[in-house]
């Protein structure tokens, strides 16, 4: 069982208010521009394979980072170039040495510069596995575009085409982990160390499995210059830590970026978050007991939401017995002033989001594209920092490493990271997944479905402001595109 997790770095987006239109229809042709005139400068994908003669959810995973070079003229976005910078891209690898490309469908002889990404991305088509992105929508319009053929102009056509490239599914992170995991946020990094800190106590405390465990491949010690270091520290204790930047906390993405005087550390995020729901809940026991008690009906007042940042509600976990909506058909109505901001993500790839308005859906969509690019700059240094104010005997020395660490974490900012990341929640999904299945099978005597992947969330790709996904299916009134059809005569056939 393999699974192939794709995250790209991208020259730029274009008009971000179209890739938020309220036609699908029109986004779809946003995104098409986007990615016929804006080209994939990295690519980053991960393998994760099952190992079967080891502890149950082991997997072997190999991460892959790509410098690309679109061989045609192509538009490059300032802000795209700023961020890239400041994360430690190096344009001088890119045009020196990066995978050289042509777009569109095959031209022969004339292709060949191209042929060895072409041979790749056919190859994962060919080896029949599912494919894993993080609100990814954006992504595969890119990956068809660039490695595959043409984009069709319709966007049923385009799902037709998908559903037979994949035919062991699209499954989407972003959409696993709103709708499934029903986290309080949902972007990349947090969502990652979310899923890595619930498996971590799991293990700690001793709970019964499954539980996920990855191991990497060993390399050749001349192989060594290749090979890229995230280190993935334990969520430390929220003990003495300064004031969070709600905005930062509930979409992944501020506009002050590393200048912002609140702490943007993600550790410390989750561990805030997961007590004032530990405080809600018993709020909630309280006043049911209440009820119970003859003490009355809860007013309007006592809103579990009482107390929470205003921008972070709409993405918040709701009880069911509190409030009969889906927090998911909301979207993030506060953030005023971050109209006109530019993102400190850039235009690169993910999301559909990296917006500059201050549209609720656009907000919604803001952290979905900080995911983990704003990792880079959030994993440490912020804690470094807020705790050098906060201690005068040490302040010169935090401060130093301070400076040191957001050097280190501005250049361990890769695709293959996030293609990790994205590979490693939906692992933890998954593994989830199985223990509610074999605690209801226990509870009913019933046998347990050794399927592992998610089949609630199959061929479902997240769309920001919606409250209904992508299906990503053949329609009984689309067909597939030609150059498909003629590229799946190609893949299947064995030539490239």
């Amino acid at each position: 069982m393999v699974l192939e997790e794709t995250r790209q770095e991208l020259s730029g987006l274009g008009n971000r208010k179209a890739l938020l239109a309220e036609s699908i229809e029109d986004r779809y042709k946003a995104i098409c521009h986007a990615a016929r005139s804006r080209s994939i400068l990295s690519l980053g994908f991960a393998c994760f394979k099952k190992q079967d003669q080891k502890v149950a959810d082991t997997y072997l995973v190999q991460v892959y980072n790509l410098t690309l070079l679109c061989s045609e003229e192509y538009i490059i976005e300032p802000q795209s170039v700023q961020f890239l910078v400041q994360h430690g891209f190096d344009f001088n690898k890119q045009y020196g040495h990066g995978i050289p490309y042509c777009k569109g469908n095959n031209r022969g002889g004339s292709d060949d510069r191209g042929v060895h990404i072409r041979a790749l991305f056919t190859e994962l088509l060919r080896a029949r596995k599912p494919l894993v992105l993080h609100n990814g929508l954006i992504d595969m319009a890119f990956l068809y575009q660039c490695f595959y053929a043409h984009l069709p102009e319709r966007l049923a056509t385009f799902t037709a085409d998908l559903s037979e490239m994949f035919p062991a599914g699209i499954y989407d992170t972003k959409y696993v982990t709103e709708f499934e995991l029903r986290l309080t946020a949902s972007y990349l990094e947090y969502a990652f160390k979310k899923c890595k800190l619930d498996n971590s106590r799991s293990l700690t405390s001793g709970a019964p499995g499954p539980h996920v465990h990855i191991e990497f491949c060993q390399y050749a010690g001349h192989m060594s210059t290749y090979v890229d270091y995230k280190e993935c520290p334990d969520v430390a204790s929220s003990e003495g830590q300064t004031e969070i930047c709600q905005r930062f906390s509930a979409f992944g993405w501020c506009p002050n970026g590393t200048q912002c005087p609140l702490s943007h550390d993600t550790d410390l995020i989750i561990l805030q978050d997961e007590k004032g729901k530990e405080d809600k809940r018993k709020k909630r026991k309280r006043q049911r007991d209440k009820r119970k008690g003859g003490g009355g009906e809860t007013t309007e007042g006592s809103s579990i939401f009482h107390g929470a940042p205003q921008n972070k509600i709409p993405h918040m976990d709701v009880d069911q017995e509190e409030t009969s909506g889906d927090h998911h058909e909301e979207t993030a109505e506060s953030c005023p002033d971050s109209a006109a901001v530019m993102d400190s993500d850039g235009t690169i790839q993910q999301t559909e989001g990296e917006s500059m308005t201050a549209d609720n859906d656009e907000n919604e969509m803001r952290k979905d594209n900080s995911d983990s690019r704003n990792s880079a700059t959030s994993d440490d240094g912020s804690n470094a920092k807020n705790g050098a104010e906060n201690r005068t005997g040490e302040a010169a020395r935090e401060k130093f490493t301070d400076a040191l660490k957001k050097k280190v974490d501005a250049g361990t900012h890769r695709a293959g990271f996030d293609a990790f990341m994205t590979g490693y929640i939906f692992a933890c999904s998954c593994t989830l997944t199985k223990k509610e299945e074999a605690a209801a099978a226990e509870e009913k005597e019933q046998k347990v479905d050794e399927q592992s992947w998610l089949p609630t969330c199959l061929n479902k790709v997240y769309l920001s402001g919606k409250a209904a996904p992508l299906t990503v299916v053949k329609s009984t009134f689309s067909k597939s595109s030609k150059a498909h059809t003629q590229k799946m005569e190609m893949v299947w056939g064995g030539r490239m």
